[in-house]
């Protein structure tokens, strides 16, 4: 029987009190134990996961899981010795020749919450910068993915004997009871509702949070793009984990004389990348029941207030005995629709025409702001007043999903979607006190500025504020 989270909290509080300055060589071999835990046992995290789904792509989990959080594990370990050592400021010309330094310091004892869409990546994406930092961290898995998290309390126990990283599993009161843990920072990944109830715990500890949400991330395809290649690519990003991405394309803006092409095209791109879809082990399957009526109630909706659904089934199966939804457009939108102010969280993609690039922006900037935005676009220009005239966590141009597997770049959102960034060093600071150090120097010349306080000074004082 695993201790209970206040036990673990406290046994992460005494043990990080005994030790609280790792060496860069002990944090680089804690990474080297994370790396362990997953790449050793790549084939028990894709099968524990797809037991948890009922049904994910194994090579889904490779690419999307496995494969990022070795990469990002191999990019902390590179640059550590860099990120830790202490950053020169400038200092003022009247502080002159004093010293102004940034030195980061571990933090404590790291919280982090992860969701049931990505439980593998999204545990060890935080992880790493933690562990980097010179943190200890607990970890609290959904209770939606079971499967995956007794997988990882399991391992962790194995791989970090000394209890640096531990796992806890539970439903909703665990989850409550994490999240109230007096830690020095908590990472939250899920839903912007959840999120407020996440930063309402933390506050009466004080605890930083980061807190990592979606929303509805559009996809504009300019007129400068061929449009069966954007569809391609948006359909790609929509059907991987059969759209359960917290950054997937949302909607799509169109221009109004490419909507008919860009269906047909979808309807293309679909049948190309799953022909079949019931028993196809790379089309993932709908989580459980209740985000499968969910995802139906969207539908319903939509359908009921004017839209035109077109489902994408190339072989016409039942996909619903086996737990799927088939990837389905919808024309005819508007705002009344709940699947217009919803995030979809499924492979339903709302097409939505526009006559100017000018209307596609205010259409994005007249909603909350997303976690991604994806332009597809060959005029740089057009690109250009995308990227300057729209805000989001983040963006690709001419893709979508890959730039959170960049992991220079740091991953976060806005508003709506989030607040705080992690990823490579920007991670790596946010999971770092980081500490102010001004060096005086022998040559003192403050001296001239302390009391009492004569003509000299006021000389030096106008000189000052001239």
């Amino acid at each position: 029987m695993p201790p209970d989270i206040d036990t673990q909290f406290a046994r992460h509080r005494e043990a990080f009190a005994r030790k609280p300055f790792p060496a860069a060589s002990e944090r680089k071999a804690l990474l080297g134990r994370l790396e362990s835990l997953v790449k050793e046992h790549a084939g028990e995290w894709a099968e524990a996961i797809s037991r948890d789904f009922g049904g994910r792509s194994r090579h889904e989990t490779e690419l999307l899981e496995i494969f990022p959080s070795l990469e990002g594990i191999r990019h902390a370990r590179r640059h550590l010795r860099r990120w830790m050592r202490p950053q020169r400021r400038a200092t003022s010309l009247w502080f002159l020749p004093g010293r102004s330094q940034v030195f980061p310091q571990p933090l404590g004892v790291v919280g982090i919450v992860v969701p049931w869409n990505y439980p593998l990546y999204l545990a060890v994406g935080p992880l790493v910068p933690a562990l980097a930092a010179g943190n200890r961290a607990m970890v609290k898995m959904s209770e939606t993915t079971p499967a995956t998290g007794e997988l990882f309390a399991r391992l962790a126990e194995r791989y970090f004997p000394g209890g640096e990283v531990t796992v806890a599993n539970g439903g909703p009161e665990v989850a409550q009871a994490f999240c109230r843990l007096p830690f020095d920072h908590l990472l939250f990944t899920g839903s912007s509702g959840v999120g407020r109830h996440v930063m309402r715990a933390a506050a009466d500890n004080l605890t930083p949070v980061t807190l990592e949400l979606g929303g509805k991330s559009p996809a504009i395809v300019g007129r400068g793009f061929p449009v069966d290649e954007a569809a391609s690519r948006v359909m790609f990003g929509k059907c991987l984990n059969a759209g359960q991405t917290c950054i997937a394309p949302d909607y799509a803006l169109v221009p109004e004389e490419s909507v008919a092409d860009f269906v047909a095209a979808a309807q293309r791109a679909v049948a190309g990348l799953y022909p079949t879809l019931a028993a196809n082990p790379d089309f993932t399957a709908i989580v459980d029941a209740r985000h499968r009526e969910r995802l139906s109630r969207l539908l319903d909706d939509a359908i009921a207030r004017g839209a035109r659904a077109i489902e994408i089934n190339p072989a016409g199966e039942d996909v619903a005995a086996a737990g799927k939804r088939a990837p389905t457009l919808l024309t005819g939108v508007d705002a009344s629709m709940a699947v217009m102010r919803e995030e979809i969280f499924g492979p339903v993609l709302p097409v939505v025409p526009y006559r100017t690039l000018e209307e596609a922006i205010d259409f994005v900037n007249a909603r909350p702001r997303p976690l991604a935005l994806y332009v597809f676009e060959h005029d740089g220009a057009a690109i250009d007043r995308v990227l300057a005239n729209t805000v989001s966590g983040g963006v690709a141009v001419n893709e979508t999903i890959v730039h959170i597997a960049q992991d220079d770049l740091p991953f976060g959102g806005v508003g709506e979607s989030g607040m705080g960034r992690y990823h490579g060093r920007e991670g790596f600071d946010t999971f770092s006190q980081r500490k102010s150090v001004f060096r005086q120097s022998r040559l003192n010349g403050l001296k001239l500025f302390r009391a009492p306080y004569g003509k000299r000074f006021e000389a030096l004082v106008r000189l000052l504020l001239r």
